[in-house]
């Protein structure tokens, strides 16, 4: 069992203009998923990729885009969506000020 607040819990910095913060994961009792937040600045992206399990964004804050399977999804706070696994994918700002998601994954997904 845990409670917390997302300004309480410790940001890494990834790569330029991205933080990753583990909110809740095997850690804090959760073991089958890990829940991330990820901050990114203005300009920032994660880098292409695609891997074998699938995920869930939840955008929170800001402007950002979702470029999946080829083709561009734009994000904005409440946007919700379901990467399946083996896809093609990069997430990046698409904005001037912070963009902020949340990203479940399966435990082996998240390598801290």
């Amino acid at each position: 069992m845990m409670v917390s607040h997302r300004d309480a819990i410790e940001k890494k910095q990834i790569a330029e203009k991205v933080q990753k913060q583990i909110l809740v994961g095997p850690k804090q009792g959760w073991k089958d998923h890990v829940m991330r937040m990820f901050t990114l600045d203005a300009g920032g992206s994660a880098p292409h990729h695609s891997h074998p399990w699938q995920h869930i964004i939840y955008a929170v804050e800001g402007k950002g885009n979702l470029l999946m399977d080829g083709k561009d999804y734009p994000l904005v706070p409440g946007s919700v969506a379901y990467i399946p696994d083996d896809i093609d994918h990069q997430i990046s700002n698409a904005g001037e000020q912070k963009f902020v998601f949340i990203c479940i994954v399966p435990e082996r997904g998240d390598r801290q």
